[in-house]
C-alpha cells in the first residue's frame, strides 16, 4: 500500500539520510514535504491527507508531543525517530505505531512501514465494508468465583472487562460485576471466543464492537455506547478479527 508521508525533524543531515532511506528501501512511502519545527509541521499537516508522520521528538519551540497536542484528532500514524531512549512511554501514550533510535537501524524502519502500511490497509477496507466480525456467534459460559461459590455467566453477554488493579470489572448487557481475578486472567480464559485485548485497561467481545474509529489512536464503539480506546500495539491483532 502506498503511504502519503512526511519528516518532522529539526536536523537536516538526519532528514536527508531518513529520506534517503526510505527511497532505498521502502518505495511505497511517498514523502509530500519536510519540517524542521512544529509550526511548518503544522502547515504540511493540514495541506495534505497523511497516513504517516515520521516525528523527531526535540525541536525548537516545541517538541512532537506540542505538536500532537495542537493537531488533536488525527488520522495519520505516527513513527517517533529520536536519539533518546527515555522518550519510549511518553511515545506510546502518545498513540505511536513504532518508535526508532537513531542511528536509523533500515530492518526495523523497514518494520515500521509494513507495520503502518497493514493498519492502513485494514482500516481502508473497513471503510468499505459492513463492520462484521469473523467470528459471528460466540456460544458458551464463563465461571466467576463468589464468596459463596461461583456464578456462571454468558459469553455471549460480556460487552467488555476492564482492569481494576488485581480486580476486573466485568461489563454485561444490563450490569456491571467486579471479580477477584486480573484482566490476563479472563484474556487467556476468553482467548477461544472472540474477546481482543485492544488497550491494557480493556478486554472487548469483538462481537459486541459496532464502529471502529480510526481517529488518534483509534478506538472502538461497542452496543452500549461505551468507545474504547485501541493503543497502537494492539490494532493489528485487534482488525484482524475483520479479515
Amino acid at each position: 500500500m502506498k503511504l502519503k508521508a512526511i519528516i518532522v525533524e529539526d536536523e537536516e543531515t538526519s532528514r536527508n539520510i531518513l529520506k534517503n532511506y526510505l527511497s532505498k528501501y521502502c518505495p511505497n512511502v511517498t514523502l509530500l514535504g519536510e519540517a524542521a519545527n512544529v509550526d511548518e509541521a503544522l502547515l504540511l499537516i493540514k495541506k495534505h491527507a497523511l497516513d504517516l508522520v515520521f516525528l523527531d521528538v526535540e525541536m525548537p519551540y516545541g517538541n512532537a508531543f506540542d505538536l500532537l497536542d495542537k493537531v488533536g484528532d488525527r488520522q495519520f500514524e505516527t513513527v517517533f525517530v529520536t536519539a533518546y531512549d527515555h522518550y519510549a512511554i511518553d511515545a506510546l501514550n502518545a498513540h505511536a505505531s513504532y518508535y526508532l533510535l537513531k542511528p536509523i537501524d533500515i530492518d526495523k524502519l523497514i518494520d515500521a512501514v509494513a507495520y503502518v502500511a497493514e493498519i492502513k490497509e485494514k482500516e481502508n477496507a473497513l471503510q468499505k465494508s459492513v463492520l462484521k466480525p469473523v467470528l459471528n456467534h460466540v456460544q458458551g459460559k464463563i465461571t466467576i468465583p463468589q464468596q459463596n461459590g461461583f456464578e456462571v455467566l454468558e459469553i455471549s453477554n460480556i460487552l467488555y472487562c476492564q482492569a481494576d488493579d488485581n480486580y476486573t470489572n466485568i461489563f454485561l448487557n444490563d450490569k456491571k460485576k467486579l471479580v477477584s481475578k486480573t484482566l490476563k486472567y479472563f484474556e487467556e480464559a476468553l482467548s477461544e471466543n472472540g474477546f481482543a485485548r485492544v488497550h491494557k485497561s480493556y478486554l472487548v467481545n469483538v462481537n459486541a464492537i459496532v464502529e471502529y474509529r480510526k481517529g488518534k489512536g483509534g478506538s472502538v464503539l461497542l452496543s452500549n455506547g461505551k468507545e474504547v480506546m485501541v493503543s497502537p500495539s494492539k490494532k493489528k491483532d485487534l482488525l484482524a478479527f475483520f479479515g
